[in-house]
């Protein structure tokens, strides 16, 4: 009877995928990320963007004429396997209409088939993996605001070279997210003649040693290292790094993976002895004042007063500004249909965010809401707050 009941509601998402939508009922959102993951802030920081969003469209009326939005939260802990199962249920939840995903692209990559098998529709506020929108469906049910590995990595290459580090080594995790970072770095080199990659080496996930990779690197003559790596990862080579003497620490730039956890305090002190810089796609000291001051008027709601308060501030920003986005869809359309919200979305046009102003977010043919031209390259203060770099 089991096996029957779970075919039987897998046939029903696949023949009726519009489900009917009570009027009186809030149009719910889901949020599929890694809450349990030691050290990890990353899914607390998206949760904490899209509540400031739904409080903000709520108290404006919600959507549809008066349906409020509602948040519901599942936990994948960073395995794939579970982010598979959290979609397969929200797709039986007749009121979401959306799937927020997390940090891991990995986990993101491994959701794709369930999405086109289920349709539903994801939204990608950190994951960085390109093959997350360039998946192959057709149409294409993901959505994203948040950074590119086809555009960190350029962004990266180009800041060690403009530095005057033209011998660079790339060390990167091996997993799809590394990969993709792998092929970013090599479109870039085909068509720069500076600078030159010199090796890649690979790491595993919770490495315990990261020390003999890097110097691998440094003796092929890096004088710089491009790093693609959690906080969990990038702590262990930071401490590491920190007791070589310093004339063998060469410079880190590091995708942003870093910012999504515990990262200086599982660093220490050490951090301080490194020349580390994270790539970002938006910093609140960076920010149009207005949308900033409007921003803060609700987010002092949920203990957030200024730009210090922000932890793991790209995550609350892109979901932040991705909420209201979809809120704009979901009215556009005229329901909480997903098929309509997925065509609306790609006609939204004129948004002020907190991130940047959207003449258009998405298209038709492009389902990526950022541009390198809000990349910036950020430090970590002594208290643990990212400054841009000069």
């Amino acid at each position: 009877m089991q096996r029957f009941m779970a075919g039987f509601v897998l046939l029903a998402v696949l023949c009726f995928p519009a489900w009917p939508q009570d009027p009186k009922l809030p149009v719910q959102i889901g949020l599929d990320a890694e809450f349990t993951l030691d050290n990890s802030v990353s899914a607390q920081a998206i949760e904490k963007g899209m509540r400031i969003a739904i409080a903000e469209i709520n108290a404006n009326g919600g959507v549809l004429q008066g349906r409020p939005l509602e948040l519901v939260l599942r936990d994948n802990g960073s395995i794939p396997a579970r982010g598979i199962k959290n979609i397969r249920e929200f797709s039986t939840m007749p009121q979401v209409v959306a799937v927020f995903g997390g940090r891991f692209s990995p986990v993101l990559l491994e959701e794709m088939a369930v999405v086109k098998e289920t349709g539903m529709l994801l939204l990608a506020p950190w994951s960085s993996a390109d093959p997350i929108i360039n998946n192959g469906m057709k149409p294409n049910r993901v959505f994203r605001l948040s950074l590119q590995d086809s555009l960190a990595m350029p962004k990266m290459l180009e800041t060690s070279s403009r530095l005057g580090l033209t011998k660079v080594g790339l060390l990167l995790t091996n997993t799809g997210w590394g990969r993709s970072n792998k092929a970013a770095a090599e479109n870039y080199v085909k068509a720069n003649r500076s600078p030159a990659i010199v090796h890649t080496a690979w790491y595993n996930f919770k490495d315990t040693s990261l020390i003999e990779k890097y110097e691998s690197l440094r003796r092929m003559g890096a004088q710089a290292v491009i790093l693609v790596a959690n906080d969990d990862e990038a702590a262990v080579l930071v401490r590491e790094m920190a007791a070589l003497p310093r004339e063998q620490r060469v410079p880190i730039l590091s995708h942003w993976g870093v910012a999504g956890g515990q990262f200086v305090r599982q660093a220490g002190p050490a951090l301080q002895d490194i020349d580390f810089t994270v790539i970002q796609t938006f910093s609140f000291f960076k920010a149009n004042k207005a949308a900033l001051a409007h921003f803060f008027s609700v987010a002092k709601n949920f203990g957030l007063e200024k730009p210090e308060d922000v932890i793991a501030p790209t995550g609350v920003a892109h979901a932040y500004d991705l909420t209201h986005i979809l809120a704009k869809a979901i009215n556009l359309a005229g329901s909480a249909d997903r098929d309509a919200v997925r065509n609306a979305l790609e006609r939204v046009k004129n948004h002020r965010g907190v991130v940047k102003f959207y003449t258009q977010p998405f298209s038709a043919t492009d389902h990526e809401a950022l541009t390198k031209n809000e990349l910036l390259m950020a430090r970590f203060r002594n208290d643990g707050v990212l400054i841009p770099v000069n």
